[in-house]
């Protein structure tokens, strides 16, 4: 496998400008193990496709974010790296566990391993995916994000806004539900991003946030739907700042 490339949904290639949201916020949701390499780095090329394979057999209980230091000084700037491979695990935002150098393939896989929570009867319904057994997660574990959100994506999906609505305010907010927050309030507003003409309807909600909540909660659902290297995210957010204060 070459150094670098994306081998499944639980790895990332991850820069200066999605950290945050790839690994900070990511490992408030599930541990996350940051492996920083160059494409210089011979023991780099050996670490990297070992570590690769060991995070994909967790089936998603952990995730890999790939950082080419080269390329992303601040990442590196953030864990004050000395030198490569430097391998960190986050869980909660927080450094828990970390390594230098390529260690030999048992001490990755106990690294790892560490990470990896057991799944409970609730996090293998909520796997399943389908209403019911999403809905069997929350009567065993009434917090479960993971369920909670897959239930509000079910509902959303059916034409529930009201619905998902409702199951999202019974979990803390996290980008996720956040998200989804947001599709739930512009679907009862008929209001489909995918359809809509989002820049005219920035401009027309910008001119109205100041003195009107409705509108400005739309605008800031808006820019939620907004991918987070969309320039245009930045640039009314900015706007909405300049107006309101």
């Amino acid at each position: 496998m070459i150094e670098g490339t994306v081998s499944s949904s639980d790895m990332h290639d991850v820069t200066d400008a999605t950290f945050e949201n790839d690994v900070i916020e990511r490992s408030r949701q599930v541990p996350v193990v940051v492996d920083l390499w160059a494409p210089w780095c011979g023991p780099c090329r050996t670490l990297g496709p070992m570590i690769e394979q060991i995070v994909e057999e967790t089936g998603g209980a952990v995730e890999l974010a790939k950082v080419n230091v080269d390329e992303n000084p601040r990442v590196s700037a953030t864990f004050s790296v000395q030198s490569i491979p430097a391998v960190f695990a986050l869980r909660d935002a927080q450094v828990v566990d970390s390594f230098i150098g390529a260690l030999p393939e048992a001490q990755v896989r106990a690294f790892v391993e560490r990470l990896a929570p057991v799944a409970s009867e609730a996090d293998l319904l909520a796997e399943a995916g389908d209403e019911e057994s999403l809905r069997r997660a929350l009567e065993l574990e009434p917090g479960h994000v993971g369920a909670t959100e897959a239930l509000a994506r079910v509902l959303l999906e059916r034409g529930d806004a009201d619905g998902a609505l409702e199951v999202l305010a019974k979990i803390p907010e996290t980008p996720s539900a956040r998200s989804l927050a947001a599709e739930a309030r512009l679907a009862q507003r008929q209001v489909d991003p995918a359809t809509a003409d989002v820049d005219a309807l920035l401009d027309s909600l910008l001119e109205r946030a100041k003195g009107d909540d409705a509108a400005r909660q739309e605008f800031l659902d808006l820019l939620e739907t907004l991918a987070p290297e969309d320039e245009r995210s930045l640039r009314y957010r900015r706007a909405l700042a300049a107006r309101l204060f």
